[in-house]
Formats: structure tokens, C-alpha cells, sequence
């Protein structure tokens, strides 16, 4: 089995509950942990590990002061392996919290994206997606450019186009450029 295929089985059979409670916004979610505990059973049946590694970006001059983690998720076979990145900024004016917790916050959130990137996890059933914060939002993310070419590579290792409508608004256009 390549590693492809690999991921492509912990996509598609991955499930994690929503087993913790943010009391402030009154939702359920999943942590960073939630995912790795989930992740775990598939590890051992399809002989792959799975990585976490964090990157703190330095910030050219004259732009955002705020510093930036880049988090890297990785699943490997010992031979090849697949990635997926998320970038978080960190709020370094947050109230209410000392400078540790600050970037603790901002990691967790990093290495939690990051996870759901590589297995595919449907955020729009997330707290994110679903806690409006007082405004409406969409179900379903629009195609970037970027998402559409990451999109067009995980179709091309084996990926399902269902995976992608599940996770985005797929024009007749964007299904044509996927698939061929």
C-alpha cells in the first residue's frame, strides 16, 4: 500500500468526537489531542507515523509585528510522506493571558490545523466554522487558488472529489479542472 493510499484510508475512516466544551461560546470541539488520539489505531494498522514540528517565522521589517508560527504535520511510511501546513499568527496583546499561554494558544490552534488539514477534517462542522462570533458565515469555504491546486494534487494521489465538495463550494468549472 503507498503512502497515498495509506492516507487516503485514515481520510476517509478518520472519526474524532467533539469532546471538549468552550463554555464562553456555548460549542463543542476537538482538540489537536482529540486528533492524534484518533489517529492513533491507524497508525499501527498501516505501519505510519505521524508527525508534529513547529517553525516561529521571523518578521521581515515594516511589515505585521506579530509574530507567526508555522506548524508542519506529516505522515510517513519510512519511505515517503505527505505533509500539510497551517500558518497562526500569535496574539501577543491577548487579554487575560501571560506571554507563554499566548503562543501555547497559538500552537495548539497551529498544530490542531494543521492535523485537520492532512486527514482532511471537515472544518465547517467545527467550532470555528460553526461559532458565528455575531455574524453569519458560509457552510462551505470558497476555492483559492491555492486550495484548488491542493486540491487537484489530493485528486491526483487518490483523493476523492467528494472530499473536496464536502469541504468547498465546487463550480462545474473548478469539478472540470480537478478532474483532468
Amino acid at each position: 500500500m503507498t503512502i497515498n493510499e495509506k492516507l487516503s484510508k485514515i481520510q476517509t475512516e478518520f472519526k474524532s468526537k467533539k469532546s471538549r466544551f468552550n463554555s464562553f461560546g456555548k460549542y463543542n470541539f476537538r482538540s489537536a489531542e482529540d486528533i492524534l488520539e484518533a489517529t492513533k489505531p491507524f497508525l499501527k494498522e498501516l505501519n505510519v507515523t505521524v508527525t508534529v514540528n513547529e517553525e516561529l517565522l521571523t518578521m521581515k521589517p515594516g511589515s505585521c509585528d506579530q509574530p507567526v508560527l508555522k506548524t508542519t504535520a506529516l505522515i510517513s511510511d519510512g519511505k515517503d510522506s505527505i505533509s500539510a501546513t497551517a500558518i497562526v499568527g500569535v496574539d501577543t496583546d491577548q487579554k487575560g493571558m501571560q506571554m507563554p499561554q499566548r503562543y501555547g494558544a497559538a500552537s495548539s490552534y497551529g498544530k490542531k490545523y494543521a492535523l485537520g488539514n492532512l486527514f482532511l477534517i471537515d472544518d465547517t462542522q467545527d467550532s470555528d466554522a460553526t461559532n458565528q462570533h455575531g455574524k453569519a458565515t458560509a457552510s462551505k469555504q470558497k476555492l483559492t487558488n491555492e486550495s484548488l491546486a491542493k486540491a487537484k494534487e489530493y485528486i491526483n494521489k487518490a483523493g476523492s472529489i467528494e472530499a473536496i465538495k464536502a469541504k468547498y463550494v465546487v463550480t462545474k468549472k473548478h469539478e472540470e479542472m480537478l478532474t483532468l
